[in-house]
């Protein structure tokens, strides 16, 4: 891509749908100079060399020590400075990876630097930054500069991208199309949005109007809009126009926008500051000023304050809180950040890492608004808890793991070394979070701990631009074993099990209670919101902390989900997504969605869903001849006339496919529309009045096949053949089988998505639809989520944040909840959900996380269990339920015989079985009320099996 303006859609396909192409080439033009290779500047190389830019050269004249091998990722224990260079180049065959070891300092000619487009510092004392800073800004057109840095606990990211820096678009997201109800005849005219969908707007933005009827004076013009209400909006006079008849569509118009920046020097004392966290707004101010006392700290003793200087003597506390002058009143604070100062956290380095290397792309291509222009993030609730151990604790022992002792001391590392996690899915997010694992020790053979991971799926191209632990050459091997061998590589120490399965409830006798009952945690690294609530089911059945993450595009989410102190991520509810009507997608499409829908479900039919069925069939009935007999028996046979129609037009050869094609086209694109047409004339009315053809319905247009019918011989030829194979002495055996095909569509030799491109291009014809690019086709047909390394790398940094605080089993108020969307930019850090109690009586009541234990034995009947229920928890329950099987509801005729039969012979366990658990529910205290639900009840067959629960 460096070379070519061809952008290399099977490697970049999920990356294109954030950037698009205008970007993204100009990235394939760009050179970025990085400086620093620590914990931050390794990160960064990741992200925009898989990104795709022409040019990165890695700048760093450091060796490689012990201490480096739990920052950086692509260090091994034989390694020097340069080793990193090869790795970073193999992520990206495009992306031409030099590296530089020449000394950068205060005396420095800096117009080598002319050649790049975007200079990025990490590592790099405060005075050569602004010096470097006023070089880049004062260049025409300026050079792009990004200065960051990451002390301990503390990070932030400074951005310059010149006094006139022009984005083409601020936000990325893609322009709605809407309906129109109504225009006005006014000044202004008033816009009313069709079934009263919010149009979204903003004052002062743009829209323009197309396929309006009657006030056809607005179609193809652009005006700005004055909000009125959710649904409606002014746009200026009208009353000079035709009268609006019906119809008509209106879309956002994107306009560039030019943002100003100062220069470093200028911005230290009147910084403009991102906040991520309003439950603490004063914080990123505050670290600013610490921060730049550190600055301040290292120019003078060229270095950073010493692990163990602070318990020694309080110089260098002293020295900063003298520093960061009297508006700051929190030593406590200054204290914490100066001591971890010098040790490194890797997931916040991620963090930062991913949000950093956004910006560099947003100054590369001018897409998404960028960073105004300091961000602050920090780990303090990380280390709070820990601020008061002895200083032993963070005393460095010559190991990989020095840097994240000096933060989070030696007890909490041996935590993180013991802890067993389970991590569902391993594809960008859960290469990303392995990575951390690596960095962090978790799970450590020698400790006993352990990770284990699944993901059933190979490793595709597309991949290879987000998940970085793959290389071409593990194209088409397992993800998970794949990733556990690279990770190893990052830490030999871990102990890791690869597993190729599902996490559903065809698993269950691998993933079970006894399984779950070994973990101290769940991650989830998956993208889909079904198998998350199932995962989420099975940790808050077992008890188990669970994390949650998820990217699309620029955006991205964290979930934090802590037995008893969090609610779960089934606790709430996404609203429904959308679906399309049938008669929608049947007979009256209105926008390319439907037309691309529309193609992809012939797919499925003509190509999945019918071999399918025609396969089942053949398995049950032994041949042609013996299906003819029973039907001329009469015999009725489930599916056998779409079977025999299947058969009867089986091609043999290529000639008669293109025949079938042929005549398909004149079904869906010509006969359809004149069926349609003859039923419903374009003259029709509704019994109101109204034409029966108005938005959002569009009449079709029949379509001629325009070629000279080349092969109407060969349609005769073939027609006649189809008709003699029905009879049952020319079929063979060999025809009574078919092979389904199962959509993909990042292959693009298997014709898959050239069908669906092409029949919801013709659709989109025939209903006057504006045709979508093969590239929109692809991602709604592929229902293809966006992606890019940035976001992922930015939200498994903050997940992996989040597992330190719940390997130290931290308090409700120290859980983070994030939102961002990097596009904006945007970071919102909350409290998680506390979990609710619901109350059954006033002095019992219960959460999500409670569950009622009762032990039986083999003549135990239901009597005994509803009276054990009541001796043990205070309450009788009303009504029992194993599963979708109702045990016991008084109202049930013969349910109250039940209450005598023993709860082995009413559940029916299976062998080796040794509980269920069970639903009951409870009298309300007000006759009349419905039953008041309760905790799951886990029925222990025996006292024994509670003993052997875990074996």
């Amino acid at each position: 891509m460096a070379d070519s303006m061809d952008i290399d859609d099977s490697l970049y396909s999920r990356q294109r749908y954030v950037l698009g192409d205008s970007a993204m080439q100009q990235m394939a033009q760009s050179a970025v100079f990085l400086s620093g290779m620590g914990a931050l500047g390794v990160e960064i190389a990741k992200n925009i060399v898989l990104a795709g830019v022409k040019a990165v050269t890695l700048h760093d004249c450091k060796r490689c020590e012990v201490w480096d091998l739990g920052t950086n990722f692509f260090i091994r224990e034989e390694d020097v400075v340069e080793a990193v260079h090869s790795r970073v180049a193999e992520l990206n065959p495009y992306v031409q990876v030099s590296v530089s070891t020449d000394v950068l300092d205060d005396s420095t000619d800096l117009s080598f630097l002319k050649r790049y487009q975007c200079v990025v510092l990490t590592e790099t004392k405060l005075s050569l930054q602004k010096r470097i800073n006023h070089f880049c800004h004062s260049q025409q057109p300026p050079i792009k500069f990004i200065g960051c840095d990451v002390f301990g606990i503390c990070s932030r990211v400074f951005c310059d991208f010149g006094e006139a820096f022009e984005v083409s678009d601020p936000t990325g997201e893609e322009p709605k199309e809407l309906f129109i109800q109504n225009i006005s005849q006014g000044n202004p005219g008033v816009v009313m949005c069709m079934d009263s969908r919010t149009h979204g707007l903003q004052t002062g933005q743009s829209v323009c109007f197309k396929e309006i009827n009657g006030m056809t004076e607005l179609n193809g013009t652009t005006h700005q809009v004055t909000v009125l209400s959710p649904y409606s909006f002014a746009i200026g006079d009208t009353s000079s126009f035709q009268a609006f008849a019906h119809g008509g569509i209106f879309r956002l118009v994107k306009t560039p926008k030019t943002f100003n920046f100062e220069m470093m020097e200028q911005q230290l004392c009147d910084p403009r500051l991102l906040t991520p966290d309003f439950s603490k707004p004063e914080v990123p101010l505050q670290l600013h000023t610490i921060m730049l006392a550190l600055d301040a700290f290292q120019e003078q003793h060229a270095r950073l304050p010493s692990i163990g200087d602070a318990p020694k003597c309080q110089q260098p506390s002293l020295f900063l809180i003298t520093s960061c002058c009297a508006h700051l009143q929190t030593s406590e604070l200054v204290r914490c950040v100066s001591r971890c100062a010098r040790g490194c956290l890797p997931p916040l380095a991620a963090a930062v890492g991913g949000i950093a290397s956004q910006e560099v792309l947003k100054a590369l291509t001018g897409k998404f608004s960028p960073l105004q222009q300091w961000f602050y993030l920090d780990a303090i609730e990380v280390v709070q808890p820990l601020q008061y151990l002895p200083a032993e604790e963070f005393a460095p022992r010559g190991d990989r793991y020095d840097a994240l002792r000096a933060c989070i001391g030696e007890s909490m590392c041996l935590k993180l070394h013991k802890f067993r996690v389970f991590m569902v899915g391993c594809g960008a997010i859960g290469c990303e979070m392995l990575k951390n694992l690596a960095l962090l020790g978790v799970g450590l053979s020698r400790h006993s701990g352990e990770i284990c991971i699944t993901d059933p799926d190979l490793i595709e191209k597309s991949n290879l631009n987000r998940q970085f632990l793959f290389r071409p050459q593990h194209i088409q091997r397992p993800k998970s074993t794949t990733a556990a061998a690279a990770t190893l590589e990052i830490n030999p120490e871990m102990q890791i099990d690869a597993h190729l399965n599902k996490v559903c409830p065809a698993t269950e006798d691998i993933y079970s209670d006894a399984f779950f009952s070994h973990l101290n945690l769940v991650v989830t690294a998956l993208d889909n919101v079904e198998a998350r609530r199932y995962v989420d089911s099975r940790s808050v059945s077992n008890q188990k902390a669970l994390l949650d993450s998820g990217t699309m595009g620029t955006k991205g989410h964290t979930e934090i989900i802590v037995p008893y102190l969090t609610e779960s991520y089934n606790s709430h509810r996404d609203p429904p997504e959308e679906e399309i009507p049938f008669c929608t997608l049947k007979s009256f499409p209105a926008v390319i969605e439907h037309t691309i829908q529309w193609a992809r479900d012939k797919f499925e039919s003509a190509f999945s869903h019918k071999p399918s069925m025609y396969n089942m069939f053949w398995q049950s009935h032994s041949s042609a001849q013996d299906v003819l007999q029973r039907m001329m028996a009469g015999e009725s046979m489930e599916g056998s006339f779409q079977v025999i129609k299947l058969l009867s037009r089986r091609p043999t050869h290529l000639d008669h496919c293109l025949a079938l094609a042929r005549l398909k086209f004149d079904k869906y694109f010509k006969r359809k529309a004149l069926q349609l047409l003859h039923s419903f004339p374009l003259d029709t009315r509704l019994k109101d009045g109204s034409l029966f053809w108005q938005s959002p319905k569009r009449p079709p247009s029949p379509i001629e096949f325009d070629l000279n019918d080349p092969l109407s011989e060969e349609e005769r030829e073939a027609i006649s053949q189809l008709q003699e194979a029905i009879s049952s002495n020319s079929v063979t055996p060999g025809r009574l089988r078919m092979t389904p095909l199962f959509f993909e569509k990042d292959d693009d030799t298997n014709g898959h998505m050239d069908f669906v491109a092409s029949a919801s291009a013709l659709r989109a014809q025939m209903y006057a639809i504006e045709a979508a690019d093969r590239l929109q086709t692809k991602r709604i047909a592929g229902k293809i989520i966006p992606a890019i390394a940035t976001s992922t790398a930015a939200v498994a940094g903050l997940v992996s944040m989040e597992l330190i605080k719940v390997a130290g089993g931290y308090g409700f108020e120290l859980f983070k909840n994030c939102f961002f969307n990097l596009a904006i930019p945007v970071m919102v850090l909350t409290e998680t959900a506390q979990v609710k109690r619901t109350q059954i009586r006033d002095d019992i009541s219960f959460s999500i996380w409670d569950r009622w234990t009762i032990f039986g034995h083999e003549d135990f009947t239901l009597s005994d269990f509803m009276s054990a229920v009541k001796e043990e928890y205070g309450i009788e329950p009303t009504m029992v339920v194993h599963g979708v099987k109702m045990l016991y509801v008084p109202v049930m005729p013969g349910h109250n015989k039940r209450l005598k039969l023993t709860m082995h012979k009413l559940i029916k366990p299976s062998a080796g079985r040794k509980y269920v658990d069970l639903t009951v529910s409870f009298a309300p205290e007000v006759d009349g009320d419905e039953d008041l639900p309760g905790p799951p009840v886990r029925y222990y067959f025996s006292r024994e099996s509670k003993s052997g629960e875990k074996a």
